[in-house]
C-alpha cells in the first residue's frame, strides 16, 4: 500500500514548486540580460590629472594575458556624456579588445560628478583633454605607445584633428563627423523638418528663425539679447548653452583635417544620418586626405547618426529591449566587425612593414 498524502504537505509541495518555477522563469531573462552585459574585457576606473582637475574615467583592457596594448581613445559627441556612455560604448570596446586593443573615456566635466562644465569648453579645450589623457596613457606600461589612436564620433569632427596637432596619433575613427558647424545645423534643421513632416509655413518659420539666430552669433549677442528676439520663446536653450554655440559656431574642420594627412582613417557614414550631410562630410575628407591613401571611407546603409539600426532606434520598445537583452545587435550591420577588423589590419600593416 502507498502512503497517504496529507492534504496540508501536498498544497506546501505544490505551492513550494510553484515558487520554485516562478523563480526560474524570471532568472531566465535576468540571466540572460548578465549574460549579455557581460564584456570580454576589463574595465578599471582612472584619473588623469589635466588644467589643474581631474578627468574621470574608464580603461578597459582586453582578456588576453599580453603585457601591452594598443589604445582607442574615445573623444565624445555632444551632450552630458559620461565615460560609457551609458553603457552604450561597451559593445564597442569589446570589438576593440578582440583586436587586442585598450580603450580610453572619462565623464565629461560636470558630468557623473566630474568638475568643471563642458559647456565652458571650446574644441581646443577638449582637443587639450584628449592629448593629456593620451600622454597619461603613453606613460603607462601596459599601453603600447606606438598603437595609440582617436576614435570620435559627431561634434568630435572638429576635436580629432585638433588633437592629432597636438599629440601624435597612429589611427583615427571617425563616426560620422561634422565639418562646418553652420551649415551641418542648418542641414539638420532642414532634414528634421522634412522628416517631421512639416508644413511649407512651419519650415519657413523654422528658416527665418535659424537665420535670427546666426545673425545674433554673427554679432556675439548675449543671451539676453537672444531671449529678446525669440520673444521669450528659447525652445529649451539656456544660457549655458547659448556660451557654448557663441564659442563654438565657427568650427570648420576642413584645414585641421590637414593634420591627419598620412594618418590612417577610417571613415564610418551612416545611412540614415539625419544630423550631418555625410555626402559633405566624405567629399572633404577625400579632398584633404584621399591623397595619402590612408583614408578608408564605409558606408552603412541602415544606420543611423548614432549608428543604431534605423528599425529599432525607431522604437522606443525595441531600444529598450535591445538594449537589455542583446546590446550588440543595437548596431548597425557591420559597424562592430568593421572597426574591430580596421584595428587588425592596422597590426598587420605595421608588422609587415621592413
Amino acid at each position: 500500500m502507498y502512503p497517504k498524502i496529507n492534504p496540508r504537505r501536498r498544497g506546501l509541495r505544490i505551492a513550494v514548486w510553484s515558487l520554485v518555477t516562478a523563480l526560474v522563469v524570471a532568472a531566465g531573462p535576468v540571466g540572460v540580460v548578465l549574460w549579455q552585459h557581460s564584456y570580454a574585457m576589463d574595465e578599471r576606473r582612472v584619473s588623469i590629472r589635466h588644467g589643474g582637475h581631474t578627468l574621470n574615467g574608464v580603461l578597459a583592457i582586453p582578456k588576453d594575458n599580453h603585457k601591452h596594448h594598443g589604445l582607442v581613445v574615445y573623444v565624445h559627441g555632444d551632450g552630458p556624456v559620461d565615460a560609457t556612455h551609458d553603457d552604450g560604448y561597451k559593445p564597442l570596446w569589446e570589438a576593440n579588445a578582440k583586436a587586442g586593443y585598450a580603450s580610453l573615456s572619462w565623464d565629461k566635466p560636470g558630468v557623473a560628478g566630474a568638475p568643471g562644465n563642458w559647456l565652458g569648453q571650446s574644441m581646443d579645450d577638449r582637443a587639450d583633454e584628449a592629448a593629456a589623457a593620451i600622454a597619461w596613457a603613453r606613460a603607462r606600461p601596459d599601453i603600447d605607445g606606438d598603437r595609440i589612436g582617436l576614435w570620435g564620433a559627431s561634434q568630435a569632427g572638429w576635436v580629432l584633428p585638433k588633437v592629432a596637432a597636438k599629440a601624435p596619433v597612429s589611427f583615427v575613427i571617425a563616426v560620422s563627423p561634422a565639418i562646418n558647424w553652420l551649415q551641418q545645423g542648418r542641414y539638420n534643421l532642414l532634414a528634421q523638418l522634412r522628416a517631421d513632416g512639416a508644413s511649407p509655413g512651419l519650415t519657413q518659420a523654422a528658416i527665418a528663425r535659424s537665420d535670427t539666430t546666426r545673425r545674433l552669433l554673427e554679432r556675439h549677442a548675449t543671451f539676453e539679447e537672444y531671449v529678446k528676439s525669440m520673444g521669450g520663446d528659447v525652445d529649451g536653450m539656456t544660457a549655458d548653452r547659448w556660451g557654448f554655440i557663441s564659442k563654438n559656431h565657427t568650427a570648420d574642420a576642413t584645414q585641421d583635417l590637414r593634420a591627419l594627412r598620412g594618418v590612417p582613417v577610417l571613415l564610418a557614414l551612416a545611412g540614415h544620418d539625419i544630423n550631418v550631410d555625410t555626402a559633405d562630410t566624405e567629399r572633404i575628407y577625400r579632398e584633404v586626405l584621399d591623397a595619402g591613401g590612408a583614408l578608408t571611407a564605409k558606408r552603412y546603409p541602415d544606420a543611423t547618426h548614432s549608428f543604431l539600426k534605423q528599425s529599432i532606434e525607431q522604437s522606443d520598445l525595441k531600444t529598450t529591449l535591445t538594449a537589455l537583452f542583446a546590446p550588440r545587435s543595437l548596431f548597425a550591420d557591420g559597424f562592430l566587425d568593421g572597426q574591430r577588423q580596421f584595428l587588425k589590419d592596422l597590426d598587420r600593416g605595421s608588422s609587415a612593414t621592413p
